[in-house]
């Protein structure tokens, strides 16, 4: 406790350390709800930023910094009320950085708590349209900041990057796996070309990227009192991305029937529900900037996120199991199942999307 008093004190806050609990059960940072003991005093949230992970912590927090500043100087262009509830707010450090390094190497932030706030894990029509205009709006408010950001982790949804893996590790072939996943080997390099789209149609000067949120889930948002939704959280994965990103990343997790990594495929399929619900709250708040190529290519994205998954679900498994942990022998090859069973119910889907994505339109 005294060693994060320590850490505490190098922020600029307000009000007398009452009291200090972890929050939460994050799988990448560290979190501790900071409370006051002070009633006019805000609580705080204290994260110690796993620079593992994120290795340019300094370029980390320019991006959230220029983000935040943007967001709520929209917000209050747009008169919106409670806005210290609708954006995160980071304490500088006497330096005026927003984290602060302690002597065991370790980096940490430091942000006003939102109060009477609260996350969902539910994933249902109701959520996903919700997500679908919460992250459509946080792309739109963004869409013209000025800053220029950083990839916090470079090649993150960079596909043919992620096929170069792949084939590299089938070339190494580490473990003598390759013959056994020969067949899935085959059915990835058969959509490889037409996976690649974004890169290409980037390069040709076709499709933006824009800054994008890049964790889209239903539990990265906070709602208020009456349910409705304050802010997008959890901003570390903030970078410059195609809007697929966004919109193919929510859909790959929130629309799977099944697991991620089901053993049973014959539950795996996706759900035109959640995809109807999400897709209508995305377009309603982003097609004020959305181009056609984005709008046309949105099936291409619900698809090219679940096979990103399944080649690195198949070439962690052919590196034999270095990166994802696995709960059991070949936990990686039931997770490229389940994922390429989930891509081949998105294709077969995808005629239906776009009948229903021309009919938002109109």
């Amino acid at each position: 406790m005294d060693r994060l008093n320590d850490i505490i004190s190098h922020f600029d806050h307000a009000g007398t350390v009452a009291a200090i609990a972890p929050l939460g059960a994050g799988l990448i940072n560290d979190s501790y709800k900071v409370s006051t003991a002070e009633a006019d005093a805000p609580d705080y949230v204290l994260q110690r930023i796993n620079h593992h992970v994120f290795t340019d912590v300094d370029m980390l927090q320019g991006n959230i910094e220029a983000v935040t500043r943007h967001i709520r100087r929209k917000l209050t262009e747009r008169h919106e009320a409670d806005i210290d509830r609708k954006v995160l707010h980071f304490l500088p450090t006497a330096s005026g950085k927003t984290y602060w390094k302690d002597g065991e190497g370790n980096y940490w932030r430091m942000m006003v708590f939102i109060p009477r706030a609260k996350t969902f894990a539910t994933v249902n029509p109701e959520y996903s349209y919700c997500a679908g205009v919460a992250f459509g709006d946080f792309e739109a408010m963004l869409a013209d900041i000025p800053d220029r950001l950083g990839e916090t982790i470079p090649d993150f949804h960079n596909m043919e990057f992620r096929l170069r893996q792949l084939r590299e590790a089938v070339a190494a072939d580490a473990v003598g796996r390759v013959a056994e996943v020969r067949g899935y080997i085959d059915e990835v390099e058969s959509r490889a070309s037409e996976m690649c789209l974004a890169e290409r149609l980037h390069r040709e000067g076709v499709l933006p990227k824009r800054v994008c949120h890049c964790d889209t889930k239903v539990d990265n948002m906070m709602f208020d009192e009456q349910g409705r939704v304050l802010c997008v959280i959890d901003l570390d994965t903030v970078m410059p991305s195609y809007v697929f990103s966004d919109y193919g990343d929510f859909l790959r997790t929130a629309g799977n029937t099944g697991l991620e990594d089901d053993p049973d495929l014959d539950r795996v399929n996706f759900n035109m529900e959640i995809f109807r619900s999400f897709t209508r709250g995305y377009l309603e708040s982003a097609r004020s900037f959305l181009l056609p190529v984005e709008v046309e290519n949105l099936p291409y994205a619900a698809a090219l996120f679940p096979y990103m998954q399944c080649v690195r679900f198949l070439a962690d498994y052919i590196n034999g199991d270095k990166y994802y942990k696995i709960q059991y022998p070949g936990h990686n090859l039931v997770r490229t199942r389940a994922q390429l069973k989930l891509l081949q119910s998105v294709e077969q889907h995808q005629p239906e999307m776009r009948q229903f994505i021309a009919e938002c339109l109109r």
